[in-house]
């Protein structure tokens, strides 16, 4: 299939350092609905061979720029070939209108990235695995319950987009009059988003911090905002979404078949993280001896986005190396 022409960015302009140990350069690929995907590819410096290879996205609303790209780089310097890439309508990858998100799409976005390097010349096409982060955690699982080529999957710091747009935080808003009038409104913004010819942009993260906001916003706000994690292209640092960017997950559950996912899943989540009780929810909902929880103590929701202290990097080696 034939892909897009993008403009893909040459210069290094990740939130994190380059390593000297690993070979870096850019790709491109098309998923299903003709899309082309842009992503960086990492390697171990000056190596070739077929290695077992993994495919890296997320969180919700980053690029692959900020913790995606981090998560490729040190997993490559540890061995495996690996590609952080840009979900469809966002960042560098093709898709129109931009900064949408479809639970179908997003799903085949990770299938795509399998198709991708279950065809690259230096991959072993049965070693391969996923890695999602935050949002894309569970995206990951998602692709894995559907994708048996993928023969492991870790997620960090997981979010069921799912359920956060259907039922909000801690399920506060799991009733049928809520999601009502949230359909209401944003039916309605489709009205005016079709009559003004463009998209309404739903602001982001929190550009301005006050006393009373909850502490797992101050440490968005932290890493999106602040030079920290900050980069043009990421919705999360900028507008954010559209509006009515996440409207279908309402009614379009992923996840369904996670009982059925057969290989092997590593689940990795902050001990103090706001979003704790969806890795938790989901592990308890997979069944057989092919899963495993890590809490990582202290740790809150971003601790695993950039911490490269907290982020248990060598145990992700180790299961990769057990299971591709």
């Amino acid at each position: 299939m034939e892909c897009e022409k993008l403009e893909l960015t040459q210069e290094w302009d990740k939130v994190f350092p380059k390593r000297d140990d690993v070979d870096h350069e850019k790709v491109t690929f098309v998923n299903r609905y003709g899309i082309t995907l842009a992503a960086d590819l990492y390697k171990p410096k000056g190596e070739a061979g077929k290695f077992a290879a993994i495919a890296v996205s997320g969180p919700f609303g980053a690029v692959k720029e900020q913790v995606s790209g981090l998560y490729a780089q040190e997993l490559a310097a540890r061995g495996f070939l690996t590609i952080a890439f840009d979900p469809s309508f966002t960042g560098e990858s093709g898709g129109h209108p931009r900064f949408m998100s479809s639970p179908d799409i997003n799903t085949e976005d990770f299938q795509a990235a399998v198709d991708f390097l279950s065809c690259h010349d230096e991959v072993d096409p049965e070693r391969i695995g996923i890695l999602g982060v935050c949002g894309w955690g569970g995206m990951a699982l998602n692709a894995a319950s559907i994708d048996t080529r993928i023969k492991a999957t870790v997620t960090s710091t997981m979010y069921n987009m799912t359920r956060i747009n259907a039922k909000g935080y801690y399920d506060e808003a799991d009733n049928a009059d809520a999601r009502y009038e949230m359909k209401i409104a944003l039916n309605n913004q489709r009205t005016e988003d079709y009559k003004n010819g463009e998209y309404a942009r739903a602001g982001g993260v929190v550009k301005e911090l006050t006393d009373d906001l909850p502490q797992f916003v101050v440490d968005y706000h932290n890493y999106y905002i602040e030079e920290l994690g900050y980069h043009p292209r990421s919705p999360g640092s900028n507008d954010g979404w559209n509006v009515i960017g996440c409207m279908s997950f309402i009614s379009q559950p992923i996840i369904a078949y996670s009982d059925e996912i057969r290989t092997l899943i590593l689940m990795i989540h902050g001990e103090n993280a706001h979003s704790r009780y969806f890795s938790e929810d989901e592990f308890a909902k997979l069944t057989g001896d092919n899963k495993e929880l890590m809490i990582i103590p202290g740790a809150v929701h971003t601790d695993l986005y950039y911490k490269v202290d907290v982020i248990p990097f060598d145990k992700i080696e180790e299961f990769y190396n057990k299971c591709l």
